[in-house]
């Protein structure tokens, strides 16, 4: 199971449809969000488009198409399309470096491409998912929770976006403006949140990186220094990612 899986698993009063048997039904444009399918089986299905998005696949998740494992295929063409994600796991303080400027590099990249739509691209959203704008605050979020955790600090900033399950999780948001914020503001919290990752990275040791420290999003556990920041390192490929798709299609629709 993911570790997002494991997180919602011990939420209790979620509801389950666990150990169904779904035969002859029409389930045509069914939308499954923020749940756990881990062991779902579909035999015998037909369809022309299904999409599926699953962060945590590279975990050791298996996606079997007919039989055939495509976990593997799949992250080699992420790789293929994102150039520098195959760093986000660098073990020493060197690959991390390196790791965090590829992943700032590809956000520049994203960033430069925005501002030549109108202005209101980087505020447009698809399907209901948030707009590059309140991913990148999200980005801005997840360094203050992740990178908090290494230095034993809490300060968020106030144009964080959270996770929806970060208030059920203990974490004080009333210290964030979750109103639109102006672009330049916005780019102005990235940098100075990948300023600070730059400078916890530039010091980092090999000892530090072993250190446990509290797992924020499951009280009871803990993870390492290296873990948290492979989940900043994860959280940027993956929203960027999201970000990428969703722009292309705000894009078109210009």
């Amino acid at each position: 199971m993911s570790a997002y899986g494991a997180i919602l698993a011990q939420v209790t009063d979620i509801p389950s449809l666990r150990g169904a048997h779904l035969v002859d039904r029409y389930l045509d444009d069914v939308r499954i969000d923020r749940s756990v399918v881990d062991g779902m089986v579909m035999r015998g299905v037909a369809f022309e488009h299904l999409d599926i998005d699953a962060p945590f696949l590279h975990e050791g998740g298996v996606l079997l198409v007919n039989g055939v494992d495509v976990a593997p295929f799949v992250d080699a063409e992420l790789e293929r399309r994102f150039p520098g994600r195959e760093q986000r796991f660098a073990p020493d303080p060197a690959g991390l470096r390196a790791a965090h400027a590829a992943l700032v590099a590809a956000w520049d990249d994203l960033v430069a491409r925005a501002e030549e739509l109108p202005d209101d691209a980087v505020h447009a959203q698809v399907d209901d998912e948030w707009s590059l704008a309140q991913t990148i605050r999200h980005g801005v979020f997840a360094i203050d929770v992740w990178l908090g955790v290494c230095t034993g600090t809490d300060d968020v900033h106030p144009l964080g976006q959270p996770h929806a399950e970060a208030e059920e999780s203990g974490f004080d948001l009333s210290r964030l403006d979750l109103d639109e914020a102006p672009w330049a503001d916005v780019l102005a919290a990235r940098a100075d949140r990948d300023a600070r990752v730059v400078a916890y990275l530039a010091d980092v040791t090999d000892a530090d990186l072993v250190r446990e420290v509290p797992n924020p999003w499951w009280p009871d556990g803990t993870l390492t220094v290296r873990d948290a920041l492979h989940t900043i390192l994860g959280e940027g490929w993956e929203h960027l990612r999201f970000a990428t798709r969703d722009l292309a299609t705000v894009a078109e629709e210009i």
